[in-house]
């Protein structure tokens, strides 16, 4: 970087600036204000109040001497409240940032005062750095419609879970008695380990468990045909589009298209395969220290879904994609040893990820991948 890019920079973080921190709970939200010195004014306001955090950004300019066509950057941690409020502070000028948690420097000490005040003022001084051109990993926001976009698949997630749940309980159920490979169709007809019939309260229980799990099918079932009206509409939206375009590939089926397509390359803008692969988790950590030097595994800082459902894709690549350059590069490299094999499926999972962003953006087949006959 060259000097007179320095000196703009510079010139730049100099101009007046109100700095303002969020710490965002339940029952009210900290303020934490500064003019990038060590003066603060800390404030309290009721959840979700706009109107009143506006007239306290107004008596902070007038506190700390800053004009009002100056701008106002502010913070606060992702979490449960998702990002109704950075929306909220963009349409109320506000300059808002959205900050990863596990990027905020904490203390090393096993014990330390921790309050709102402390974590807002805290948060205030790493914004002010951040300004001044030290790093803070913040987090992409996705529109509105990119973010209901996302529900549904999330949705189906839980109610899987739940599925599961529900048909494991009734299975602990049965064997507390004995009571071993019973249909649910049949639970009425349930006898115990020498053919008595069940106690009336754990038959209770066992059919309103049952009732549980059929609502939850139920909704499953509405989901899966709600996505296959949308897969068979005559001028399907954008997001559609990709999904049937990544359901070519043989090895990926629709509810893997869904999710990639909704959580990642539906509504994220990537510039290079490095972005694509570290907002996976998918990138690795390095340690190299004095003499020491050693690699730590992948970083997992991304999407959990995403990494997931890659190594799962991965798997299926090796199995209906065998003939592919990537699977051959796999073979060649991990194809004897169990362990090497699980260590290089991260590894395909994360080149993988890169050509089916290739194969969406650019319409690149992956070399030696054959697509799905009609």
């Amino acid at each position: 970087m060259n000097q007179p890019t320095l000196q703009q920079e510079n010139t730049t973080n100099l101009e007046p600036k109100l700095f303002l921190a969020i710490e965002l709970s339940e029952k009210s939200w900290t303020l934490a204000f500064g003019d990038g010195s060590a003066r603060v004014r800390g404030v309290t306001v009721p959840v979700g109040d706009i109107a009143r955090l506006n007239a306290e950004v107004a008596k902070a300019r007038v506190k700390f001497g800053i004009a009002e066509q100056a701008p106002v950057l502010s913070c606060y941690e992702a979490g449960r409240d998702g990002f109704w409020v950075h929306r909220a502070l963009e349409a109320n000028g506000i300059k808002n940032m959205v900050v990863d948690a596990s990027s905020i420097e904490v203390d090393r000490r096993l014990r330390r005062a921790k309050t709102d005040r402390l974590d807002a003022q805290k948060l205030l001084q790493q914004l002010v750095r951040h300004n001044r051109g030290e790093r803070m990993r913040p987090v992409v926001v996705p529109t509105l419609e990119a973010e209901d976009a996302r529900r549904d698949g999330r949705e189906m997630e839980r109610l899987k879970k739940e599925r599961t749940g529900h048909v494991a309980r009734i299975k602990s159920l049965l064997a507390l008695h004995g009571a071993r490979d019973v249909k649910l169709s049949q639970l009425e007809k349930a006898v115990d380990w020498h053919g008595e019939p069940l106690p009336a309260t754990l038959m209770s229980e066992l059919l309103r468990e049952r009732r549980r799990l059929e609502l939850v099918q139920t909704q499953i079932k509405e989901l899966v045909a709600r996505r296959e009206n949308q897969l068979e509409q005559k001028e399907p939206t954008g997001v559609v589009k990709k999904v049937a375009q990544l359901a070519l590939l043989r090895g990926v089926g629709e509810t893997s298209s869904w999710l990639f397509i909704e959580e990642f390359f539906g509504w994220r803008q990537f510039n290079n395969r490095r972005q694509v692969a570290s907002a996976a988790g998918l990138t690795c950590s390095p340690y190299d220290s004095g003499n020491t030097e050693r690699q730590q595994g992948i970083s997992k800082a991304g999407n959990r879904r995403i990494r997931v459902m890659a190594i799962q894709i991965a798997w299926c690549w090796l199995r209906f994609q065998r003939e592919s350059a990537l699977a051959q590069w796999f073979l060649k490299r991990f194809g004897t040893g169990q362990r090497s094999r699980r260590i290089g499926i991260v590894a395909l999972a994360r080149r993988l990820l890169i050509a089916l962003w290739r194969y969406l953006e650019q319409g690149l087949v992956p070399e030696g991948a054959c697509l799905k006959t009609a």
